[in-house]
């Protein structure tokens, strides 16, 4: 039986590439963004909404019920960066960040899960960051944001047990997508620009890494080959060597040793 997948966040990037993929593969994909995009290859069914508003994703969740009776899986993709100190950081932008990138996963688990109770079965994918797994500077908020992914996604994987429903947690390193350009800066006004000369330097670095990471298709067939285990594992980091070795360098170091390579590589002395 053809397995159907809705994806949050295709317009670009991950979400844009797994679901081309998981089309050539014979899944039968949904894809849901704020805007109609035209660029998509293969049989892909856009449909209008925004993750961060719960009668849009409920929407879009009946229409694909109503059409195809089921939906398989979920990939939680959906996000978006902001960028500046902390400090700086407006409480309109927090709630912007936050409701992007967790309240919008929340909204689209909760609204898919009733039909995969009834089913008995499905699998949740949600995107992560190896920012969820460590506090990257001048991106507080965003890994933040991840972080509470990480802990909503261990809870609801216990949850789901008795409804037979797989919970998987991607990890991705740095990689060459939109994100980058799209990251959104904080206003500086608040701190009359206290870190300003730090914050340039180490945006700086942050670009670099993410201009020179791994291609998004890269993703997308790790996530193809996830996607058809009988038994995924529960977390997938997806990144170089050198940046899983930093994954296990946090595990095993201790924190102020870890925080004093983190703040090296960023440049903050």
């Amino acid at each position: 039986m053809t397995k159907v997948v809705l994806i949050t966040g295709i317009s670009s990037g991950f979400g844009k590439a797994t679901a081309e993929l998981l089309s050539v593969n014979g899944y039968q994909v949904y894809g849901l963004a704020r805007k109609q995009n035209e660029d998509l290859t293969g049989n892909i069914k856009v449909l209008q909404g925004d993750v961060t508003e719960v009668s849009s994703v409920k929407r879009a969740v009946s229409t694909i019920i109503g059409r195809e009776g089921q939906i398989d899986i979920l990939i939680n993709n959906a996000g978006m960066g902001i960028s500046g100190s902390i400090e700086d950081t407006s409480r309109e932008d927090i709630h912007l960040q936050m409701s992007t990138n967790f309240i919008g996963y929340v909204n689209m688990i909760q609204a898919v899960l009733p039909a995969m109770r009834q089913q008995g079965s499905g699998t949740i994918v949600n995107i992560s960051s190896i920012g969820g797994l460590m506090g990257l500077p001048y991106q507080g908020f965003y890994s933040a944001s991840k972080f509470a992914v990480e802990g909503l996604s261990e809870a609801l994987r216990m949850e789901l047990i008795p409804f037979h429903i797989k919970v998987v947690v991607v990890q991705p390193g740095d990689f060459f997508t939109s994100f980058t350009a799209n990251r959104r800066p904080v206003n500086t006004a608040g701190t009359e620009g206290a870190y300003e000369s730090q914050y340039s330097k180490t945006l700086s670095i942050i670009g670099k890494d993410e201009k020179g990471g791994l291609p998004p298709d890269f993703l997308a067939r790790k996530l193809v080959k996830i996607l058809e285990k009988k038994n995924p594992c529960h977390n997938y980091i997806i990144a170089t060597l050198e940046q899983k070795f930093a994954v296990v360098l946090k595990r095993i170091l201790p924190g102020s040793w870890f925080s004093g390579i983190l703040s090296s590589h960023y440049g903050i002395k």
